[in-house]
């Protein structure tokens, strides 16, 4: 049985039409004070798959609300886009470290049996605070796939940062391209400068990939310089396309030529499904 909560319904229905199995009927609401309600509609199987990515706090509260429903059944978790992920370490005095905190409300619903996947978790030292199995699933060459149908010229990958390297370096060996990174230099209390640190990008079609996009900022400026530095096309490819509030149309505005992204959180922008992915998790 496969059981998808409200922020995954989509991604669920794609994960049990390649596997073949059924889809939980589940009514999820809020009650008039602000709280959530959930109810699953379908008799539960021994085996079960929850599928709810997390990217608000209302969706963490309906996940532990599915996972109480089935408690004591054999449940493999999957949380496509992990809320939280980022608040791995304890940055300054006082701070909790609320990713274990996560992982901590939910290691009562699991058993050694159980599984948890995410897609391209933001830190793998979240992994590390499950009780059980706990696995990333990278869906990097589903991007380069999507990637590799546009038909670019003489394309190469760029990472925002040291943190997508990984990311780009994999993309760049299935599209058979180049690949670098963008380096950041300060020439004065004002003055800086984004650029790729080893590869010219003029007259060539620039992919830059990264795990997610949450307010579009960063991209922003690195579209923009990438421009004016002879780009002639600029694509954007992420995982998570959290994108709040204006996030595309900062995008667009600074020129970008097409934002690529998979449906762990399902936008107008996610072309690329990681139901394969998921599907085929061992």
């Amino acid at each position: 049985m496969i059981i998808g909560g409200p922020s995954s319904q989509l991604l669920a229905g794609r994960v049990a039409a390649i596997l073949g199995e059924r889809v939980a009927l589940c009514e999820y609401r809020t009650f008039p004070d602000g709280e959530a309600y959930t109810q699953l509609q379908s008799e539960i199987d021994d085996d079960v798959v929850v599928i709810q990515s997390t990217p608000s706090d209302r969706d963490i509260v309906y996940l532990l609300q599915l996972l109480d429903i089935v408690r004591g059944r054999n449940v493999t978790l999957v949380i496509p886009y992990f809320g939280y992920a980022r608040q791995d370490k304890i940055f300054k005095p006082g701070e909790p470290l609320t990713a274990r905190a996560i992982a901590s409300a939910l290691n009562p619903f699991l058993n050694g049996g159980s599984r948890v996947f995410t897609v391209n978790i933001h830190a793998q030292s979240v992994l590390t605070h499950f009780k059980c199995r706990a696995e990333s699933l990278d869906a990097t060459p589903l991007l380069a796939e999507e990637i590799r149908r546009l038909d670019l010229r003489d394309p190469v990958v760029i990472s925002p940062d040291r943190g997508a390297i990984a990311m780009a370096s994999r993309a760049s060996e299935i599209l058979g391209c180049e690949f670098d990174h963008l380096e950041k230099t300060r020439y004065s209390g004002t003055e800086v400068s984004i650029a790729p640190k080893e590869i010219d990008v003029r007259g060539r079609d620039v992919i830059i990939m990264d795990d997610m996009i949450a307010t579009g900022g960063t991209m922003a400026t690195a579209i923009s310089m990438l421009r004016r530095q002879g780009a002639q096309s600029v694509h954007l490819a992420a995982v998570h396309p959290v994108l709040t509030g204006n996030a595309l149309l900062k995008l667009y505005h600074a020129g970008v030529d097409r934002v690529i992204a998979t449906d762990t959180l399902d936008r107008g922008v996610s072309t690329v499904s990681v139901a394969p992915l998921i599907a085929g998790s061992k």
